[in-house]
Parts: structure tokens; sequence; C-alpha cells
């Protein structure tokens, strides 16, 4: 890789000139621009550059689920059809291979960005006149989805959680109520005092397991729970390219910068809570995609054949 190029200032650049950019779409247009610097020569060179940066790329970004799941997409992606190049054993097709891989892959990200407003035309329906809609966290999907049914004329209010320590619910507050959504905002431990006024939840995600789980913001998992004991239908909203390969069985197996159970002499003064959890897919009543409304278990039948086939 040649010292001159970046992948986490490219990452970083495609962030900053579009706000409305997801991460696992960042990440591919970034490993999308390496193979146009690096001009590999062959297709081992060129999954030896893409499974490089990926690691240098999950390493430098906190909290990096969802740039995961981007990078997996992409590094089967290329594999799949390096493997189909292979058959051929035709050296010549090299060149437009390459090419013919950038070329798909960006029209995979022209897809993937019109994403959001599939999802938000499918969830709209899911909303009725009178309801009160719980969110947590902030995602565009969600924000989305509810600025849709306001558009439809569709009159529901929305309590909003906190969010910390991310603070997320005031944007989607502001968002919201820029599209006449009328808004309450709530500190996240108050959810259990209101649940059982809520006629739903929605939750966004940072990733979407093999397991059909959702890794998301820290207290989600809680809400989840919560929403069950109440008899709640809970939903997450997610776009498929967040759709990650991994396989946790519970928050402990998530990636963690502090562990909040390692104690010293003098508390530092800093929070201890990780960013996020893992909601398991029995507490999960459907995840809204831009492929369709589709179970946990559906979810997990394509995954399986997503990484696997």
């Amino acid at each position: 890789m040649s010292e001159a190029f970046s992948i986490k200032d490219t990452y970083l650049h495609f962030l900053e000139q579009d706000p409305e950019m997801t991460m696992p779409i960042a990440a591919i247009e970034s490993l999308i621009t390496l193979l146009q610097h690096t001009q590999p020569s062959t297709s081992a060179e060129m999954i030896q550059v893409i499974h490089k940066a990926t690691a240098e790329l999950t390493r430098s970004i906190p909290n990096s689920i969802s740039l995961k799941a981007g990078c997996d997409i992409f590094s089967r992606f290329v594999l799949k059809n390096t493997h189909e190049l292979s058959k051929k054993n035709d050296s010549k097709d090299w060149e437009t291979f390459k090419q013919h891989l950038i070329e798909n892959g960006q029209l995979f990200i022209d897809r993937a960005k019109q994403s959001r407003e599939k999802i938000a035309s499918i969830g709209a329906d899911f909303i009725r006149d009178g309801d009160i809609i719980l969110v947590h966290g902030y995602s565009r999907a969600v924000s989305h989805l509810l600025s849709k049914a306001a558009e439809r004329l569709i009159r529901f209010r929305c309590i909003v959680t906190e969010s910390r320590p991310t603070d997320g619910g005031l944007l989607l507050c502001k968002q919201l109520q820029e599209h006449g959504v009328v808004c309450n905002m709530i500190v996240d431990s108050g959810v259990g005092s209101i649940i059982h006024k809520v006629d739903k939840i929605m939750v966004g995600a940072e990733g979407v397991t093999e397991s059909g789980g959702v890794i998301n913001l820290i207290g989600t998992c809680s809400i989840a729970v919560l929403a069950r004991n109440a008899k709640k239908p809970f939903y997450v909203v997610s776009e498929s390219h967040k759709f990650v390969r991994m396989f946790p069985l519970s928050s402990n197996d998530l990636p963690s910068d502090k562990d909040p159970l390692k104690f010293s002499s003098k508390w530092d003064g800093q929070l201890s809570s990780p960013l996020l959890d893992f909601t398991s897919y029995d507490y999960i009543t459907a995840l809204i995609t831009d492929l369709g409304v589709q179970t946990p278990s559906a979810v997990s039948e394509e995954l399986m054949k997503m990484w696997y086939d």
C-alpha cells in the first residue's frame, strides 16, 4: 500500500463530505478508492491489500461494528468475483476484471444509498393514527421512516430517550420536530415507568448479527426486555448493508474500550459504561429493512446464505 494513501483519512473524508452517509458505505467507498490508488496486479495481492486496509480501519476507528459490516460485504464481493475469474484461468481478463469490480462496487454503493428510502416506504405502514412510539438512540433510518410517516399525514407522537452517552435523542427530536412530529424526551432510566403507555418501540442498529440479534446503543437490550414484559412490539430498523459477520451470545462478547468491572483504588471521574450492547433475536418482533420486513430467523438464514454459500 502506498504511504501517500491513508485508508483512515479517506474513510473520515467520505463521512465528513456527506453527513448522511452510513459507516458501511463510507468503508466500501474507501476500499474502492484504495483499489483505484494501489492498482494490485494479481487477485492475491488485491485480497491482501483489502484485508490489511480492513484491519487498519477497524483498529483505528472506535465502535467500528457498522464499519466492519461494510468491509465484510466488500471482501465477500471481491472474493466471490476473484473466484469466478480463477475458474476462467485467463490472465488477459485481469484488467477488465478490475475495472468491472470497481464499477460494480460503485453500483452497489448507489443502490445502498437508496436503502433508507425503501425502509421508510415499508416501515411507514407500521405506524397508525394515534400511535405513541418510543425511540432509543439516534438512527438515520428511524428518523427517515418517521419523517416519511409524518409526510403521509399520519398523526402520531414520539417519546425519545436522552440516549446517553451519545445524547443522540436531542438530535432526533430536532429532526422530527422539523417534520411536524410531536416529541417528548425522557431520561434513559425513565423507560420502565412509561413503557406500558406506548404502542410500539423502534430502534436502529449498529449491526445485525448472524443470529438475527442486534448490536446497538447501550440501553437497547434493557428496553427490549421491558418491551417483551409489557407485551409491546419491538421493531429494529436497519439497512441490509449493516448485516455483520458476528455471532455474539451476549453483550459480554462485544469489544469494549473500558471494562466496567475493572476497579481501581481511586475513581478517575470517567464513565465506565460501554457504548454498545447486544439484543438477542428472541426480544425482536421484526426487522424493517430495505429487503422487506423480516423475522430474526429469516434474517439469520439470509446471512448464512450471504456468508457461506
